[in-house]
């Protein structure tokens, strides 16, 4: 069994995404971070930056005690190795499915992620940082809908590359884009959409209240936090 610590983020669905997919049993457990949930001692012994997602794995194919794993690129790596499903053993294809991985946890997640700050949560409207990140989301979604222009999925096959680009995609409004401006990027969001391990995954998240993540008081827990020294 897997405990799977999360939130309704874009990072945080990614890994019930690659669960339903394979279908591997797990327990969720919601972390709401718009309430300091993620400062929680427990949880730092799993995430030690204090982000979601992470998991503790109480079977882990060595056989040996649970292990933990926090960040969510390196959570469908080991999952695809636990399980050998949507990460291919073979080095050129691996090759292929890990670039596209790190280019969504390089950059697409960072990109959009400071779109959603200074376009929907931040107190001060800084137009020069809305335009900057609105722009440089459409230039992610252009490099991705010209890889998807020859292929069905990100690597080829779907893979774990598709399971961590697909959150980012899902809020689109939100980030001022328009997938008609991108038919090909559009093709495969729809399909990704269609699969029933990504319905189930997402009536996961319907079951949780997430509106504190727009609260004041969310906001500054999100958004104010400092360097903490050790030992404290």
């Amino acid at each position: 069994m897997i405990d799977l610590y999360f939130w309704t983020t874009p990072n945080g669905f990614k890994i019930p995404i690659f669960l339903e997919e394979a279908g591997l049993p797990y327990r969720p457990k919601p972390v709401n971070i718009g309430k300091g949930e993620q400062f929680d001692p427990q949880f730092l012994r799993y995430s030690p930056n204090n982000r979601i997602p992470a998991i503790v794995d109480d079977a882990p194919a060595d056989g040996g005690p649970p292990i933990s794993v926090f960040e969510s690129g390196a959570i469908l790596q080991y999952l695809g190795r636990k399980t050998g499903k949507f990460y291919p053993a073979e080095e050129r294809a691996r090759t292929e499915v890990e670039q596209w991985l790190f280019w969504q946890v390089g950059g697409l997640g960072p990109m959009a992620g400071q779109n959603h700050h200074f376009n929907v949560y931040a107190n001060e409207r800084i137009p020069y940082a809305m335009e900057r990140y609105v722009k440089e989301t459409a230039r992610l979604y252009g490099v991705l809908d010209r890889r998807l222009a020859d292929r069905e999925f990100v690597a080829g096959s779907y893979s774990i590359a598709d399971m961590a680009c697909y959150p980012w995609i899902v809020p689109y409004e939100r980030q001022s884009q328009n997938l008609a401006d991108f038919p090909h990027l559009k093709r495969w969001f729809e399909a990704i959409a269609a699969r029933p391990a990504v319905k189930r995954a997402y009536a996961l998240g319907d079951q949780i209240d997430s509106g504190a993540l727009m609260s004041d008081e969310a906001k500054k827990v999100l958004f104010g936090q400092t360097a903490s020294p050790a030992g404290k």
